[in-house]
């Protein structure tokens, strides 16, 4: 396979520059070198600028509700255990809106992967302060600077018992499609936040920014990734230097491994049996 068997002839809509084109090209690379199949892959979006890939990936596809792309992911993996199930979306659409719907996801451990372009502004509203933007950024909802501390989606996801937990940035592709590709063979749900910088609304978290603080987890030859307080003390880290990599990866049981009727044949490709509705309509009357 090849990262352009999963591209779609529509013409990207992301502005020039924008994080978004190099965690398009991860994912699609990903893919390919895994050898999976655009029938075989499903792709749940939400609502943003990060949620218009929708229209330039060629697999199945759902664009979901705002804040709702990994209720679906879940629910279409529950359904058809063979199919490749991914969520993508951006870090309002994960951490305001949908944020109930990641942390029952982590609990129940579902075997999705989910990406989040985190680029600490509502970007297709205009660059609106975002629940990961930093204490006393202004913005056009926060003009005096915004009062409230940011999320730390890494320390969110290690706290609720999350099996996968990587940061990626945008600058540095490679190691994203790297991350990516850990994420799907991960068996259980696989967290990836991608510091996805939005050259047009926030001028402060820059390509330059980061490159001047990010440090590789994965290049750090003492550090453990299978060490919960050792990950949980690096999510803490921020400022002159951020980490990225992969923070954390353990083991327990995936989601509907203890439901007897998720076992043996995808629950979509077992026969049904019709019950007579009259008998139901009565027991339910």
């Amino acid at each position: 396979m090849k990262h352009t068997d999963f591209e779609t002839t529509y013409k990207s809509t992301w502005c020039p520059g924008c994080g978004n084109h190099a965690i398009a090209l991860s994912m699609r690379q990903a893919l390919a070198e895994l050898n999976l199949k655009p029938d075989n892959v499903l792709i749940n979006y939400g609502i943003g600028c990060s949620s218009n890939g929708a229209n330039f990936s060629k697999s199945y596809v759902w664009h979901s509700l705002h804040g709702r792309p990994v209720p679906s992911a879940v629910g279409a993996k529950l359904a058809n255990q063979d199919l490749t199930v991914l969520a993508s979306s951006g870090d309002g659409d994960a951490y305001g809106e949908g944020l109930g719907h990641l942390i029952h996801a982590i609990r129940g451990n579902a075997d999705i992967t989910y990406i989040v372009q985190d680029n600490k502004v509502y970007g297709l509203t205009t660059g609106q302060a975002a629940p990961t933007s930093n204490k006393g950024y202004k913005a056009k909802s926060t003009p005096e600077g915004i009062i409230e501390k940011a999320v730390n989606p890494i320390g969110l996801a290690l706290a609720n018992g999350c099996t996968f937990v990587a940061r990626g940035f945008a600058g540095d592709a490679s190691h994203l499609k790297s991350l990516i590709m850990a994420g799907i063979q991960h068996k259980g749900f696989a967290f990836i936040d991608v510091f996805q910088p939005c050259v047009t609304f926030n001028k402060v978290n820059t390509f330059k920014f980061y490159y001047d603080r990010l440090y590789n987890l994965d290049k750090k030859k003492d550090y453990n990734n299978k060490d919960l307080q050792t990950a949980l003390k690096q999510s803490q880290v921020w400022g002159n230097k951020i980490p990225y990599g992969i923070f954390y990866q353990g083991k327990r049981d995936v989601y509907g491994v203890n439901l007897p009727q998720l076992k043996g044949q995808a629950l979509v490709k077992k026969p049904v049996k019709v019950r007579d509705i009259n008998n139901l309509m009565k027991v339910f009357a």
